[in-house]
């Protein structure tokens, strides 16, 4: 996720090539960084849903890893599912991208959705669901965590 200038990104890919999966410049200069915010948008919007997918699951007396590993198959698979529904099943957060980064990021997109018009009502109202894990004191908990607040209904 590039910003910047044409020939700049063409002189630095040999180098980005050395580290990087996949480069693409994305416009001018600026451009990189709200791209990461779409990724954040992306992502906080789907560890909701995979939360509350599991935790439906679980209140329904189903085997939730039973059921992931049947939706795994077909529409909901998603990275965020295969890498992180165990972890979620377990409650077990001592990893990964702390709830902290997550809050900052999500209020970069969120600054920017107000400057550029854009409407992220989700967006919006899953970076208050990470203040409520924040509150619950998990801010260096891996942003699966979400879970963890549908588990506690008294803090909801």
């Amino acid at each position: 996720m590039i910003g910047g200038a044409p020939y700049d990104y063409e002189r630095a890919l040999p180098l980005l090539s050395a580290y990087a999966k996949h480069t693409r410049l994305l416009g001018p200069s600026g451009s990189g960084q709200l791209a990461k915010m779409v990724n954040q948008v992306c992502i906080a919007g789907l560890l909701q849903a995979l939360a509350e997918g599991l935790h439906f699951a679980e209140t329904a007396g189903l085997d939730p890893a039973d059921v992931v590993d049947v939706i795994s198959r077909g529409a909901a698979q998603s990275w965020q599912m295969e890498q992180r529904h165990k972890s979620m099943i377990e409650g077990k957060f001592d990893f990964g991208f702390a709830v902290d980064w997550m809050r900052k990021d999500l209020g970069l997109a969120l600054d920017e959705a107000r400057r550029n018009g854009a409407s992220l009502p989700i967006t919006a109202l899953v970076e208050q669901f990470y203040a409520d894990v924040q509150a619950m004191g998990g801010q260096r908990w891996d942003t699966s965590s979400l879970i963890a607040r549908l588990r506690r209904p008294d803090k909801l």
